[in-house]
């Protein structure tokens, strides 16, 4: 599967806004999309002055924003909205839970990772753990109850020392608990949708793929 390896700040950039894909870093660090307001490339500027964007171009982007904050590729985008479409409830929110309740998104949410490409790497190179069995699959959908721990092994990589002590990091969520003594977390309920401080218009997404 194809990753990439770019610029982040790039990423921003094309979305118009900081999507603090750099973690913690973003909170402190001047962003590339504050001193350049207009796309990458050499047609950036003349794309900034553009009028009126469509109604599927404004659909679209805000799909690639989101897509781009979680580190999804877009068939393992695609496969969510199926999923959260399929759920009782209203799709958009349902998607959003969903993005939310992967293990890679939650083991940075706790504090573990400075960022979710960071947690991915924890998770994929089998440092956590959940409910005592280890596993490396990132997009592991958690439960509410659900524990999360870093293995005994695991529990004073430099990676996890630095996140906890950094001084921006975001203060713990309503809906996760966090022992940080024994690096161990867990999911206290699942969140809704009032819970998650994503600045995103998820109904523009329901709309772009409900086409």
């Amino acid at each position: 599967m194809s990753r990439y390896t770019g610029p982040v700040c790039k990423r921003c950039r094309r979305e118009g806004e900081k999507l603090f894909l750099k973690g913690f870093k973003c909170y402190t660090e001047k962003c590339p999309v504050e001193r350049r307001q207009y796309p990458p490339g050499h047609l950036g500027p003349a794309a900034a002055r553009r009028r009126k964007q469509s109604d599927y171009a404004m659909q679209l982007r805000e799909k690639q924003k989101v897509k781009r904050i979680y580190g999804l590729h877009e068939k393992q985008f695609r496969n969510l909205f199926r999923y959260a479409s399929g759920r009782p409830g209203m799709t958009g929110e349902n998607l959003i839970v969903a993005l939310e309740s992967r293990l890679d998104n939650v083991v940075f949410r706790l504090g573990l990772a400075a960022n979710r490409r960071q947690a991915r790497q924890l998770v994929r190179h089998r440092h956590v753990a959940v409910n005592g069995s280890v596993v490396n699959v990132p997009s592991y959908r958690l439960k509410g109850g659900d524990e999360i721990a870093l293995r005994e092994g695991s529990r004073e990589l430099d990676v996890v020392e630095a996140s906890l002590g950094a001084r921006t990091r975001p203060p713990l969520m309503d809906w996760l608990a966090l022992d940080e003594k024994r690096r161990v977390g867990r999911v206290v309920r699942i969140p809704v949708r009032g819970d998650i401080p994503l600045a995103a218009q998820e109904q523009l997404i329901v709309e772009l793929y409900s086409k």
